[in-house]
This record gives C-alpha cells, sequence and structure tokens, in this order.
C-alpha cells in the first residue's frame, strides 16, 4: 500500500480506514477540532469534579465506587488503577489489533467525551507512527470495557511500562520476548486514569478488522460461485430479475452473477441445480446484509463519546452511564458470523459438484487419470475450514458474568464475539479457496 495519511477527528473513521491504519504504511494524524472537543471535555471534567463526586476521578471505581479519594491520596489513586488493572493474560495480541485499538482509542478521545488530557491524543499518534506498541495480552475484557489492554497502554506511557517494536506490518502475535522500544512519553494525570483506560477500543479495533475482511471474503465469493456456475453449465434462471423483485440485496447478487456472466450464453445441463447455484441468492444476501450491519454499528462505536462516566460540555455536567457496555456490537457480530457459515455450508456443497463427472462432463475429482484423486482431498480441507466456522459461529452473547462483588452482574462478550468473528472469517477463506 502507498504511504497515505488519516486523520482522526472523532466523528468519520471507518473499519476501512481502521485497518488501513493498522495493516499499511500510514501517518496517523490528530484534526485540531478532534483537539478543541477533547481540551473542552478535559476543562469540562475538572469544573464539574471540583463541585462533586465524579466516578473514577474523585472516587474508586466497580465495588469501591462509594469510597471518595482524599486529596493528599488524589496523584496515588489513579496509578493504583492503572497498575492492579493492567493484568491481562496469556499471549500478546497481534500487531495490527494493538494498532487498531490505539487508533480507535484516539478517535474516540477527539469525540470529546472522555475528559483526558488532549495532549495524550499527540502521544498515540507518535505511538502509531514510530510502530511502537503496548503489550497486550489476549485475556481481560468481556465487552464491558478493554481495561487491562488500555491500563497497559496507560503505563506505556507514563514510562513504567517498556513499549515493544512492532510496526505495521500485521504479522503474528507480539512474542513477550519482542524488542523493547523507545516510544512516546506523556505525564497521564492521575484523575485521568479511569478516563483513559474507560473504552472498548481493543475489541472494537479488532471486530472492524474483522468485518472489513469479512465484506471482502463476500463480495470475491460472488465471483467464486459464478466460475462454478460457468463451470457446471448451470441454470441462469435463478438469477433472473424477476425472481428477486422486493428483495434489494439478494437483487444484487443475482445482477453481478449474470453480469459476470454476460458474455456466456450457454444451453443449461439441468433443468434445476443444486442448492449451492439455486438458492446462492437467498443465503448469501443475509450474510452481507449482516456484514453491512455490523460495519455499521462497529463504525458507530468507533466514532462515539462512549465513556463512563462521560463529558458533556454543551451541559457543562458529567453523566454516569452503562456506555462501557456494547452489547449491540456483539450482538451484531455474532449475527454475521452465524450468516456467514450458511453460506459458507454453500460454498462446500459447490466444490462437490466440481468433483462430480455428471456436474463437470470431466474425470472424477478433475482429475488427470482414471485413478487419481485429483482434487479430492480439497473437499476435506474446505469441511475441515467449514468446520472452524460453525464452531465460531456460537453466538457470544450467550455467556454470563457476574463480577466485582455483584456489582457488574452482566456482560455481552463482544470481545470474545470480535475475535470470533476474525478467526471465523479467516476459516471461510480457506474454504472459498479451496471452491476457487
Amino acid at each position: 500500500m502507498s504511504h497515505s495519511r488519516i486523520e482522526l477527528d472523532g466523528t468519520s473513521l471507518t473499519c476501512d480506514l481502521v485497518a488501513r491504519a493498522a495493516r499499511g504504511d500510514v501517518t496517523i494524524a490528530i484534526s485540531g477540532a478532534g483537539v478543541a472537543r477533547a481540551r473542552d471535555a478535559r476543562d469540562t471534567a475538572r469544573r464539574v469534579a471540583d463541585r462533586r463526586p465524579v466516578y473514577g476521578r474523585t472516587t474508586g471505581v466497580g465495588a469501591n465506587r462509594a469510597v471518595e479519594v482524599e486529596w493528599e491520596d488524589a496523584d496515588a489513586h489513579g496509578l493504583r488503577l492503572m497498575r492492579s488493572h493492567a493484568a491481562g493474560a496469556g499471549p500478546l495480541l497481534p500487531p495490527e489489533v494493538v494498532r487498531a485499538m490505539l487508533v480507535v482509542r484516539a478517535n474516540q478521545i477527539a469525540a470529546g467525551g472522555s475528559g483526558v488530557d488532549p495532549g495524550v491524543l499527540a502521544a498515540l499518534a507518535d505511538a502509531l507512527n514510530l510502530g511502537v506498541l503496548p503489550p497486550v495480552p489476549v485475556y481481560g475484557a468481556i465487552g464491558t470495557g478493554d481495561l487491562t489492554a488500555l491500563a497497559s497502554t496507560a503505563l506505556c506511557l507514563i514510562g513504567e511500562r517498556s513499549w515493544l517494536d512492532g510496526g505495521p506490518d500485521g504479522g503474528g502475535a507480539v512474542s513477550p520476548d519482542a524488542g523493547l522500544a523507545r516510544g512516546p512519553h506523556f505525564p497521564l494525570d492521575s484523575a485521568d486514569a479511569l478516563a483513559f483506560m474507560s473504552s472498548n477500543a481493543a475489541t472494537l479495533g479488532e471486530a472492524a478488522l474483522a468485518v472489513t475482511d469479512l465484506r471482502t471474503a463476500l463480495d470475491a465469493s460472488v465471483v467464486i460461485a459464478a466460475l462454478s456456475l460457468l463451470a457446471v453449465r448451470g441454470s441462469r434462471e435463478p438469477y433472473a430479475p424477476a425472481v428477486h423483485r422486493g428483495q434489494p440485496v439478494q437483487a444484487g447478487v443475482a445482477a453481478a452473477v449474470r453480469s459476470l456472466l454476460a458474455y456466456e450464453d450457454e444451453t443449461p445441463a439441468r433443468i434445476q441445480d443444486p442448492y449451492g447455484y439455486r438458492a446462492f441468492p437467498q443465503v448469501h444476501a443475509p450474510a452481507i446484509e449482516a456484514a453491512r450491519h455490523a460495519d455499521t454499528a462497529v463504525a458507530r462505536m468507533v466514532n462515539s463519546a462512549a465513556e463512563n462516566p462521560l463529558v458533556d460540555v454543551a451541559d457543562a455536567e458529567v453523566w454516569h452511564n452503562g456506555n462501557f457496555h456494547i452489547a449491540g456490537t456483539g450482538l451484531a457480530l455474532d449475527a454475521a458470523r452465524l450468516a456467514l457459515f450458511q453460506t459458507g455450508a454453500l460454498a462446500a456443497a459447490r466444490l462437490g459438484t466440481l468433483t462430480e463427472p455428471s456436474f463437470t462432463g470431466l474425470r472424477p475429482f478433475l482429475a488427470d487419470a482414471e485413478a487419481a484423486s485429483g482434487i479430492m482431498i480439497l473437499e476435506y480441507v474446505a469441511h475441515s475450514a467449514l468446520a472452524d466456522v460453525r464452531r465460531h459461529a456460537a453466538p457470544a452473547a450467550l455467556g454470563g458474568a457476574v463480577l466485582s462483588r455483584g456489582v457488574e452482574e452482566h456482560a455481552g462478550f463482544a470481545t470474545q464475539s470480535a475475535r470470533a468473528t476474525g478467526e471465523a472469517v479467516a476459516a471461510y477463506r480457506v474454504g472459498l479457496a479451496c471452491e476457487l
């Protein structure tokens, strides 16, 4: 990808831009309007905290929400929060996911609801442009705030934890033994500790990558299905415009197949084909719609001032709320994986027809000799991959958790849904490649 510049303004970040920033040779900048919004929120948060309790800023968190922080302990309070929350476990997240997290968090702060010192925006942009990463373990979030990931980032910013060297190469997971790097330093104020951590930026970043890859794979599926239809001399009747009246997305899939095969005018070999061909628009369209909905849900959140507490500059107030909970995002991703499995199953079914002489007019398994196995093993590979799609399709939202002495009694597990979506798409691509 050629070098380019992405400006974060708190309002216009898309899943595609998150993916470009996380994977490409991109310079990250912060807009002046975003900095101004963050500054206004910082000033408002300080004024409100001077006149009444503000969760996490003048009080403890979770079950300690009613415990006020004494003024003489204020400086140590935030540092204790960062240290206690930076306790994730497991292997470290892949570099592209951590970069996506930094992009999303910077954009959210620029939306103007956190109250964090706006100087942190330049520090986050510097980290991205220098190619350094905070160490972020896989385990630690359940869709109600990426506290462990952002606490680890905060400790890197204040210089207590080392940055890791991990450029925008989109590679695999960072090893705990990865080289240390010189990264930006920002003296995050103690009162800003929770405000900085109060975000689902890691989950949303991973979700943005997964949704971008999902939409790309679904677009490719239409082309590959059309090639299979051509290979088996399938009937074009199921793709006729009249069949899809009143179903715009379904009609779009059918129109794409018609367009791809417009210059091929073969007489169909059968009056009706198996479902892999005859019902492709009906099965694939819901996957496209689910992916679009997931894209919209994720993009909405990465451009939202969604912190708890939320700083409201217009009303000069701070609101304690449930914005930490991104149930809607997780549910949208759950639905996308279910729809993905359905269209993945059709791809595997079409692959089966490509091994059959009655469909291709060639030897079994497209082999070059009578006793040869040809492409037979591709069916095993495709169904192995499909089994993983099916495994990851289980709704993450069916989980449950009661935490922090019963105060935090629900979770949507959007974090697990985002991770499962990325893994399901990777498996789906393998099955699709087998058909191709």
